[in-house]
């Protein structure tokens, strides 16, 4: 006499418990997760929230085409990526999103050089600028959280660089610094402008002069 296979159906259940969500749903736990997230969402943090056995660049891939077209989009920011308002319709938050700030036209030209340049030194920021850089400009632009520290140079003495951050690309919308504008862009922008006359500032480069000769400039508004 054969007794009933009873340990088929309970192996059956036991697999199952880990098989993937189907895509459509995975899609929508990306989606929630990029709407409750503030700050842009890596792949490997969103493989720590999903279920195990989940795809998340083939759900987030999905989701950014069926957001094509629509008011919001699905970017890719550096590594990471999040949700974001449609570029085109990026003037209908302006009241909203807007903080009016100043930023010198000495923070605007050294962000400009550690973005285009980085890893970059301070010596190498003050050889391009042709003036010595504040102290102040740089903790300005590092407590902005658009500049962090880099690694340190192996070289005499060790220096530290400096390199754009994650957030200066989201506040800009920019994927990655391949993505900056050229030089044209930026002269129309007016931020490129010529040189102040020798003798503006003092050879021997002390700090502080970078920002008592510094005007002030409307931050980048859109």
């Amino acid at each position: 006499m054969t007794e009933p296979n009873e340990a088929t159906e309970p192996e059956a259940e036991t697999e199952s418990l880990f098989e993937a969500p189907p895509m459509g749903d995975q899609e929508r736990m990306v989606e929630a997760i990029l709407f409750a997230t503030a700050e842009p969402i890596t792949v490997r943090e969103l493989h720590t929230r999903l279920p195990h056995g989940c795809d998340a660049p083939a759900a987030l891939e999905q989701l950014q085409k069926r957001y094509e077209g629509r008011g919001v989009a699905v970017v890719k920011v550096g590594e990471a990526w999040a949700i974001r308002t449609a570029p085109d319709l990026g003037f209908l938050m302006q009241k909203e999103t807007v903080e009016t700030r100043k930023l010198s036209r000495a923070a605007i030209e050294t962000l400009a050089i550690i973005a285009y340049h980085q890893p970059v030194t301070r010596a190498e920021i003050e050889e391009i600028r042709g003036v010595s850089v504040s102290r102040g400009t740089l903790d300005l632009l590092i407590e902005l959280e658009w500049v962090k520290f880099g690694r340190r140079r192996m070289t005499p003495g060790r220096p530290v660089t400096f390199v754009a951050t994650q957030s200066f690309l989201d506040h800009f919308g920019l994927e990655s610094a391949r993505d900056l504008p050229g030089l044209s862009d930026l002269r129309a922008a007016g931020l490129l402008e010529s040189r102040p006359p020798p003798g503006s500032f003092d050879p021997n480069g002390s700090e502080g002069e970078d920002e008592a000769a510094e005007d002030q400039t409307d931050m980048f508004e859109e």
